[in-house]
């Protein structure tokens, strides 16, 4: 038996040309990621697109209340409203009467280098 291995021939191996495959891979990978900035690119355009009218609703703020339940500050014709959102349906909360404030840029800041900083602690102590 083993006779009868040994006389078989070996199957050929085919040549596989290996940098070719590796740049097949490479670009193939490549476009993947494209594709994936491309769908996110045009998904973020395509929600911040203005209507033609404009946006007369938008949601000014919203906050969890429990794990099905939400309160929005909703913005519509100039007016707010503070819904409740819940398992149970919507429900106004509250109509605020009056135009909408005009909301102010906070002032920055400024900070003093992280260095300065440091030596103001050194020199306390």
């Amino acid at each position: 038996m083993i006779s009868l291995l040994a006389r078989a021939p070996m199957a050929s191996v085919p040549d596989v040309n290996v940098t070719g495959e590796l740049v097949r891979v490479v670009l193939s990978l490549g476009a993947i990621v494209a594709l994936i900035f491309a769908a996110g690119w045009l998904t973020r355009r395509l929600q911040s697109r203005q209507f033609v009218g404009g946006r007369r609703l938008r949601c000014v703020e919203s906050m969890s209340i429990s794990a099905r339940e939400r309160v929005l500050l909703v913005e519509a014709d100039g007016k707010r409203l503070l819904v409740g959102v819940g398992a149970g349906g919507v429900r106004a909360l509250h109509v605020y009467e009056g135009t909408v404030p005009v909301e102010q840029t906070p002032v920055p800041v400024a900070v003093p280098p992280f260095a300065e900083l440091l030596g103001r602690l050194g020199r306390k102590s």
